[in-house]
């Protein structure tokens, strides 16, 4: 039987960034092994997601997260190089543009506020100031907005992942393509990771980062998460006139877009009482019947527009507060997990990964403090609220 120090569930940015940040860390020098699935991650979020990065956020921790992400990934050439080839993830940084009307304005300057005071570089501008910097926005029903000079836009999440397991590779960390069919503990610790065709694999350490799949590996552990698959769709179109670079720009009524190369990207999320399956099917009539409205009015420009490329992903959505539950897990010593972050994971991937690999080598965390995003404050029903959800 093969024996780990740790053993690593689910091989997309989360489990790639924890496989790396152990294996990088001078006071690790166990055995490591990353566990995934589907290799290809057709269905993951990782490759799915619009891929943005911002510090727009209204809790602290979400704000440093991204503030550490931001960093890594200008370094990513760096960091995760091997044999002297320098990955490329296509960091463009081009800013959030979050749009308020009366009714949020005073929660956009409080977010301002605590996003300024944390050291990221975010502008807050009234109604005419927005038309001066953006004339192509309309900004009826506006009365201010916040945009990032600098650390937010978007990157290539397929492309970090598969940076950070070639890394992670390089430096002695153990890929295998298998299927999880369970964790078996023993006292307060796990001690195996059981997979499909019956092998068992012995494990110091185990780290759940299966996305969607996370709540079902461990209820049998007597340990329930309030995660969800939510259904997600990006659209993509082209516009008839030219315009400059658009920030990702997000309505109060919550539809977002940017610029994606030559053409757009769009989404939204739907009301809360009209989820969709979760299935990985594309509902055209969303963006004709939701989003588009919302974006010609927004953007007059894009009342014509040449419709393109869609498709559909899953959140791994956390029901009590849309924020992450990470760390490690009640009743166990040696069990710990990354899930529910609700559409904001992969730009976390990078602080989350510290943080988990900290926890192993540490048993604490020696950095930034995730302790807010930990599974007491779903024990204690205690909502760790987001406003600032997309």
């Amino acid at each position: 039987m093969a024996t780990y120090d740790v053993v690593i569930i689910g091989g997309a940015a989360h489990g790639a960034s924890a496989a790396y940040h152990l294996a990088a860390d001078p006071g690790f020098s166990g055995r490591i092994l990353l566990i995934e699935q589907d290799p290809t991650f057709a269905r993951a979020a990782t490759a799915l997601s619009a891929g943005g990065i911002r510090q727009q956020f209204s809790t602290p921790v979400n704000v440093s997260l991204s503030l550490y992400g931001i960093d890594f990934l200008r370094r990513a050439g760096e960091l995760l190089a091997v044999d002297g080839e320098r990955p490329d993830i296509g960091l463009v940084e081009g800013g959030y543009l979050f749009l308020a009307s009366a009714a949020g304005a005073d929660i956009l300057r409080r977010n301002h506020a605590l996003q300024a005071g944390l050291g990221a570089d975010i502008v807050h501008l009234d109604a005419s100031a927005l038309v001066a910097r953006f004339p192509w926005l309309a900004t009826d029903g506006i009365v201010a907005g916040c945009f990032g000079e600098s650390g937010e836009g978007w990157f290539d999440g397929y492309g970090l992942a598969q940076a950070l397991r070639r890394k992670a590779r390089s430096l002695g960390v153990e890929l295998m393509h298998a299927e999880v069919a369970g964790i078996e503990t023993a006292s307060d610790r796990a001690t195996h990771v059981r997979l499909a065709d019956g092998a068992r694999i012995a494990a110091g350490a185990v780290i759940v980062t299966a996305g969607t799949a996370t709540p079902r590996l461990l209820v049998p552990l007597g340990v329930a998460l309030p995660v969800e698959a939510r259904k997600r769709y990006v659209f993509s179109f082209a516009c008839r006139q030219a315009l400059p670079r658009i920030p990702l720009t997000v309505d109060p009524s919550g539809v977002y877009v940017r610029s994606e190369g030559d053409v757009y990207i769009s989404g939204a999320s739907p009301p809360d009482d009209a989820e969709p399956p979760a299935d990985f099917e594309v509902d055209h009539s969303f963006f004709e019947e939701t989003i588009w409205p919302v974006l010609a009015a927004r953007i007059p420009a894009f009342q014509a527009i040449r419709p393109g490329r869609a498709w559909a992903g899953h959140y791994d959505f956390n029901t009590l507060d849309q924020n992450a539950i990470v760390g490690a897990l009640p009743g166990f010593d040696n069990l710990h997990v990354a899930t529910g972050f609700s559409g904001h994971g992969l730009q976390q991937a990078p602080g989350v990964g510290r943080g988990l690999a900290e926890l192993i080598v540490h048993g604490r965390y020696a950095s930034l403090d995730l302790a807010p995003l930990g599974f007491q404050r779903v024990a204690d029903g205690r909502p760790l609220t987001e406003a600032n959800v997309v």
